[in-house]
């Protein structure tokens, strides 16, 4: 494990201390939850009926290849948080016919883990690193209604607390560490649901740039398009993962989304180096991507806000003149 990225927040230089935090360049986890994935478990509702029936008749083949193709991280949400990972996106639903109101995490099958036992482990994890922040994206919601999602919504209010940023106007002052760390916040929700509007702590989904593609070059492709149409004036972020359509996966049944991802990982590696975080048009701000325990995509990501020092002291130093 790599430890030296467990604290990496509170040990940037100070100078980045009050850089907005849509503006530092923040590692970010891929369907997050993957890892646990209950391959006895029914299918999604959202799935078709011909994916319904082909793996009712033949889920011997159909499961195998979706424990493959789905599985998009080997780490826990606690080693991942060592790791330095602090996007995570959630895909959250209601098991079809469970009587009880647990929540699963999901992506096309769903998980072994529970989210509120997942979640207290994320609390309790802030409680030891308590100058580390963390945006947690939930999204999709298969299966809730609005009583569900009212339960779920209260008892996240009562994990995270005073830990819990509420949703900060445009026209406020930046969000930054040093803001964050006075207040006590560690925690930013995005909430995927008009009922948002009702809760002062959610904030609104966050953009997620997803290429839908199954080569690193078409994913740079469409990512550097994102690019030049401009970054969003919140925070956003630039997905790295692969994507294999169904026709590519029985093309290639002894591959997995590891094995792709892997293969493609040097050229995305050349295109992160070149990234630069901060407020141009261009710049980038969460950068997630699948495999990020093997793959040194947290520490390749951080180090991107180094570029930022020699701007902030170039900035520094005029202001510094103006005021002789």
């Amino acid at each position: 494990m790599d430890v030296n990225n467990q604290d990496w927040m509170s040990a940037l230089p100070e100078e980045l201390w009050d850089v907005p935090l849509t503006e530092l360049a923040i590692p970010g986890s891929h369907d997050a939850m993957s890892y646990c994935l209950d391959i006895t478990s029914p299918l999604l509702r959202s799935e078709s009926d011909f994916f319904w029936l082909l793996d009712g008749l033949f889920s011997c083949i159909t499961r195998p290849l979706i424990f493959k193709w789905a599985t998009t991280q080997d780490k826990s949400i606690e080693e991942q948080l060592s790791k330095g990972i602090r996007y995570f996106d959630l895909r959250v639903a209601h098991k079809p016919y469970d009587p009880s109101d647990d929540l699963y995490f999901t992506h096309v099958i769903y998980t072994h883990l529970t989210v509120l036992k997942t979640l207290e482990c994320v609390e309790h994890w802030l409680n030891s690193h308590p100058k580390e922040v963390v945006i947690l994206a939930c999204s999709h919601f298969e299966g809730m209604d609005d009583a569900r999602h009212e339960l779920f919504i209260s008892h996240l209010k009562k994990m995270f607390g005073s830990k819990l940023c509420p949703c900060v106007p445009e026209q406020e002052p930046v969000l930054s560490l040093r803001r964050l760390w006075a207040s006590g916040y560690q925690v930013i929700l995005s909430y995927e649901s008009p009922l948002v509007a009702r809760h002062p702590q959610l904030w609104p989904v966050i953009p997620y740039w997803w290429a839908n593609k199954t080569t690193a070059q078409e994913v740079i492709h469409y990512l550097d398009w994102k690019k030049d149409m401009g970054r969003p004036e919140r925070f956003f972020v630039c997905g790295l993962n692969l994507t294999a359509p169904r026709s590519y996966i029985a093309k290639n049944p002894k591959e997995s989304l590891r094995t792709l991802t892997f293969s493609n990982w040097e050229c995305l590696r050349e295109w992160v180096e070149q990234q630069r975080p901060g407020s141009d048009p261009h710049s980038l701000n969460i950068i997630a991507g699948d495999f990020v325990g093997p793959l040194p995509l947290c520490s390749l990501v951080i180090g991107l806000n180094h570029k930022l020092r020699p701007k902030i002291s170039a900035r520094s130093r005029k202001e510094q003149q103006q005021q002789l």
